[in-house]
């Protein structure tokens, strides 16, 4: 479940950029929602265990680790947004 909701926060923060700061404008929304969810995933995943203390049941919902999510999912679009706009990558 928590996975869902990493990859959904992800996603959700990747169309916000770009409908309202505008990031990845010239990839478009598709590939925003892409990259802001592989951000939640990563930040869910693979920090929040790593920065912050496991939750008591498995797979119970843990906040802070929702909370990296969003954070690296944002994250990854500003560092997407500065490689296309520097390297066109």
């Amino acid at each position: 479940m928590n996975i869902a909701l990493w990859i959904l926060a992800g996603g959700a923060l990747g169309w916000l950029g770009y409908a309202i700061i505008g990031y990845n404008e010239e990839r478009g929304v598709v590939v925003s929602v892409i990259i802001g969810a592989g951000g939640g995933f990563f930040g869910g995943k693979v920090i929040a265990p790593a920065l912050s203390a496991a939750a008591t049941v498995p797979d119970a919902f843990n906040t802070p680790a929702l909370f990296f999510a969003a954070a690296f999912a944002a994250v990854f679009l500003f560092l997407g947004n500065v490689s296309y706009r520097r390297w066109g990558l």
